[in-house]
């Protein structure tokens, strides 16, 4: 049967379609075979109205490369010479794991490989995850908070993307909206829209180390809030929350009835003096759902091993069947690897204080480097120093440069010059800004900052001379 896109003649011309669509479908002239065994049509053309083809304007369609940083990175990519006589340095995203400087903790791939030996972990697992690796993270988070967790309070997933893809559905409901943090992670925004939950924004501080506008985010709220997001350490600021803000935080959920969704997967990552506080020892005061993986601590991404914890001593989040609601979407959903999920005790209980000590030194050193460059730069500015995460958000003097645009104009131009990419700021909702990467080694990172420089030295305006 062979098909072609409709020309405007005969019934859509008649119906006044000359394009072909009619109501949003898309009519496609079908020939009918006459049946015969040699294929030829009997050059009958029957219009065929296919109710699918709405999909091509649906939200799927339309907003995945908007909200994405692989997208946008992938677009940036794209302007870089293949032939250039310097290395590429990304200074995007957060995966330092392709440098041997920051490889796992050597007990985390002992406890994967004997996992893989045993013979035992080739099946499918459990929904919500295996019961001993269940209890095993459980054990790990209680040690953080006031109370204890058991394995009914942890819900594995596929890294913390699962985890966020786990969450917002279970939340989705008509008319019902979220607040989300300005900078923030993107992949929340994209979420929320494929599951149609109406997006509102509120504002981190540069001024105050990126802290949360509290009165704006309240004065955002209104009866159909269901939750609000925050990510500590902060990704992409390289903030770390104090325990008298985050306490500020949960009593603004407790007022407003909402649910806190916690992103601490830059737990273990934290720089300077502020300790890392969960939210979690807050969930006496609001319900708090976290997120987690060993994915940025242990730097292994690839592995894909995350989970949903569940801090809620009151047990609200029982009565309102949200935790039956988390375990009914992981029936129907993916798992993260068997194997990984039965190395998980092992990794958690064996991994030594000196890997993560390690690897904080390394990121601190290179947090201080990058400091260090931006303030020496001119044309670009750091409101505040990095205390977490692997980020930092640069704010570009555009009007000190001549014509650069706007950020992504800045990134694609600094990529195809410099052979450097890094992340432009409208794609995480703070225009004409750039997050910049320190997880890498401290000499590459010194070379793409003085690219950076260089790059924005031969881009700056000239004088205006009078003649």
């Amino acid at each position: 049967m062979a098909t072609h896109q409709s020309n405007g003649h005969g019934a859509a011309a008649e119906n006044g379609h000359g394009n072909g669509k009619s109501n949003g479908h898309v009519k496609v002239a079908t020939h009918q075979s006459n049946g015969k065994s040699n294929g030829h049509s009997n050059g009958h053309a029957e219009e065929v109205d296919w109710k699918f083809a709405r999909a091509k304007d649906g939200v799927l369609a339309t907003t995945g490369a908007k909200k994405s940083i692989r997208a946008i990175r992938y677009k940036i990519s794209a302007s870089i010479e293949e032939n250039g006589p310097r290395p590429v340095l990304p200074l995007a995203h957060g995966d330092p794991s392709v440098f041997p400087a920051f490889r796992t903790a050597v007990e985390a791939e002992d406890a994967v490989a004997a996992a893989l030996r045993t013979g035992e972990l080739n099946c499918y697992p459990a929904g919500v995850g295996l019961p001993a690796a269940r209890s095993a993270v459980a054990e790990h988070l209680s040690k953080d908070v006031p109370y204890e967790l058991s394995a009914d309070d942890i819900f594995l997933t596929a890294g913390g993307t699962q985890a966020i893809e786990v969450i917002i559905p279970v939340l989705a409901q008509p008319g019902a909206n979220i607040l989300l943090p300005r900078p923030g992670y993107p992949n929340y925004e994209a979420r929320a829209a494929f599951n149609r939950l109406e997006v509102r924004h509120f504002d981190l501080l540069p001024e105050k180390g990126w802290e949360i506008d509290i009165d704006g985010l309240e004065s955002i709220a209104d009866k159909n809030t269901v939750a609000m997001v925050i990510i500590n350490p902060n990704n992409p600021c390289g903030s770390v929350y104090s325990y008298e803000h985050l306490a500020k935080v949960a009593e603004a959920a407790r007022k407003l009835g909402i649910l806190v969704i916690a992103d601490e997967v830059y737990g273990k990552l934290v720089l300077g003096s502020a300790p890392f506080i969960p939210m979690g020892v807050f969930g006496h005061i609001a319900p708090v759902l976290a997120i987690g993986s060993l994915s940025k601590s242990w730097i292994v991404p690839g592995w894909r091993l995350g989970w949903v914890a569940v801090y809620d001593p009151k047990r609200i989040l029982q009565e309102t069947k949200i935790a039956t609601s988390i375990t009914n979407y992981l029936n129907v959903s993916t798992d993260p690897a068997t194997f990984i999920q039965g190395a998980l005790p092992q990794i958690l209980e064996n991994t030594k204080e000196d890997f993560f000590k390690r690897i904080i030194g390394l990121l601190k050193e290179s947090s201080e480097i990058c400091y260090k460059n931006i303030k020496e730069n001119k044309y670009i500015s750091c409101p505040h120093k990095p205390e977490g995460s692997m980020f930092v958000m640069v704010k570009l003097n555009l009007h000190l440069l001549e014509e650069i645009h706007d950020d992504i104009d800045f990134c694609c131009k600094l990529a195809k010059e410099e052979s450097v990419i890094l992340c432009p700021g409208s794609v995480l909702g703070m225009e004409n800004w750039v997050r910049i990467t320190f997880a890498i080694v401290p000499s590459s990172l010194q070379d793409g900052l003085e690219r950076i420089k260089n790059f924005c030295q031969r881009n700056k305006k000239k004088p205006i001379t009078d003649y």
